[in-house]
């Protein structure tokens, strides 16, 4: 492409509130999506980083950094975003559940402590890469990611990519949470030229892996436009 690429990128985990005071969430840094958006930055394109609450922040200036809490919040920024780029590389951590609307209580309020036991009603959160597949024709490269235990991964990356409807699927072994390294297998729909998977090279630093991702995205998205 002539144009500098224009990178979506989101990151960090989201906060789903009980109350005004307390939250379900997950153990998301954000680390591997900055880490992305910065090193996309430093190649030239164009950034938006749709970030979840978390104090790592991108290094690049040229970054355009949007702010969510809640999985209905980064709903909203991705549907006014999402078709302005040329892909999405959804690395957020994405709260699977949330209260149930009538466990959430009103807006400012809190749980009082008691010695009883407490229950939570909670529903699914909108699966939001699958929204952003579902009914399309053309628009964005679309990135997800699976996180799963190494035993089967490959096999479970592979359902999730049917099932959402996406272009690229990250399947990232669960043992590397919390680690400052990844390893990594792209998987890709018929026609990406990745449908039989293409391994990283070996455990990456994520400052290395974000630009082995990029490699790939940047190939995708030339064969797309060929």
């Amino acid at each position: 492409m002539t144009a500098p690429v224009r990178l979506l990128i989101t990151a960090g985990p989201t906060h789903e509130p009980i109350d005004a005071v307390r939250y379900l969430g997950n153990r998301s840094s954000g680390k591997l999506g900055t880490a992305i958006a910065d090193e996309a930055a430093r190649r030239g394109w164009t950034v938006t980083l749709l970030l979840g609450p978390t104090p790592r922040l991108p290094a690049h200036p040229s970054v355009r950094c949007l702010r969510f809490q809640t999985a209905d919040d980064l709903g909203g920024l991705l549907r006014e975003t999402v078709s302005e780029h040329d892909a999405l590389i959804m690395a957020a951590a994405v709260s699977d559940f949330r209260p149930a609307p009538h466990e959430r209580g009103e807006p400012g309020t809190k749980r009082r402590r008691t010695d009883a036991r407490l229950s939570l009603d909670l529903e699914p959160t909108p699966d939001l890469i699958a929204e952003c597949a579902r009914g399309r024709t053309g628009g964005p490269l679309l990135v997800g990611f699976a996180l799963e235990p190494e035993a089967g991964l490959l096999e479970a990356a592979r359902g999730k990519l049917d099932r959402k409807g996406i272009d690229v699927i990250v399947a990232n072994p669960l043992e590397t949470m919390d680690s400052d390294q990844i390893r990594a297998t792209l998987l890709g729909r018929a026609g990406t030229g990745l449908e039989g998977g293409r391994a990283s090279p070996g455990t990456m630093d994520k400052d290395a892996f974000a630009g082995w991702l990029l490699d790939a995205v940047a190939e995708l998205i030339e064969r797309r436009h060929a």
